[in-house]
């Protein structure tokens, strides 16, 4: 792939988070190149999982694979995550979502003796298993690996078994009026049961989630005790976010 064609797909895959779809035609005039050149770019990407093609343009796939989001604003998702920690005691139980920045959270966890963690991401079991005052709990049920997460009836019975003190949860984007959004059905399903189980729900998100919406609302903004975000967030957004939930920026 030569240097045009990856500034071209990176132009397409920011055009994408903007606006959830782009045309062909659109990207050609931006970029100056021909309806054929993009429909290519468009077709690597397609092949390398980013997106869809549609008739005329595309759409983002329904995810991204987990792996290539760990790589996404690391810096402030490790300030998030360093912040989540902070809110666990000793002898706490928590619940731990699937998620990049939620993954991360539980390495900030040495020291605390004695948590116990249930948790439906084999991400944050990864992170988690060689410390040994940790005591961790994987929901089972089905595998999906572009999550690294397991879902369905089996970890929902699971879920429903244990009951915590706080509930971290992530989120494929937010806003005020669609709340948390993920793009997968069943992930919906844990956020709100984990929700459900939980004394306190937190909200790990960056600063780039919000505004975004992924394809199901599955919890209001008002519905988490609050949000821990980075500082990249304008004033009027701290704002808008303030008159429904604690807002923690790091």
């Amino acid at each position: 792939m030569s240097m045009d064609r990856v500034e071209r797909a990176n132009h397409i895959l920011d055009r994408l988070a903007m606006n959830g779809e782009v045309s062909v035609n659109v990207l050609s005039e931006e970029l100056g190149v021909s309806p054929v050149t993009i429909r290519s770019t468009l077709k690597g990407l397609e092949e390398d999982g980013y997106l869809v093609r549609t008739h005329g343009g595309a759409r983002p796939t329904a995810y991204r694979n987990i792996h290539l989001r760990q790589s996404d604003r690391v810096e402030e998702k490790e300030r998030i995550a360093a912040a989540a920690a902070a809110l666990v005691r000793d002898d706490d139980r928590i619940m731990i979502e699937a998620g990049t920045t939620c993954a991360m959270m539980v390495r900030y966890l040495f020291g605390r003796r004695g948590v116990q963690i249930v948790t439906n991401s084999v991400l944050v079991f990864a992170n988690a298993r060689n410390n040994p005052q940790l005591s961790i709990t994987l929901t089972g049920g089905q595998f999906r690996p572009e999550s690294e997460s397991l879902v369905g009836p089996v970890a929902e019975r699971s879920i429903n078994a244990f009951n915590a003190r706080i509930a971290f949860l992530g989120t494929d984007g937010f806003t005020i009026d669609r709340g948390l959004t993920t793009q997968l059905v069943e992930g919906g399903q844990v956020g709100s049961l984990m929700r459900a189980r939980a004394e306190e729900t937190w909200l790990l998100a960056d600063s780039s989630k919000y505004g975004r919406s992924g394809f199901v609302s599955y919890m209001d903004i008002g519905e988490v005790t609050g949000i821990i975000t980075d500082d990249a967030l304008t004033a009027e957004s701290v704002k808008e976010l303030e008159e429904h939930t604690q807002l923690r920026v790091v």
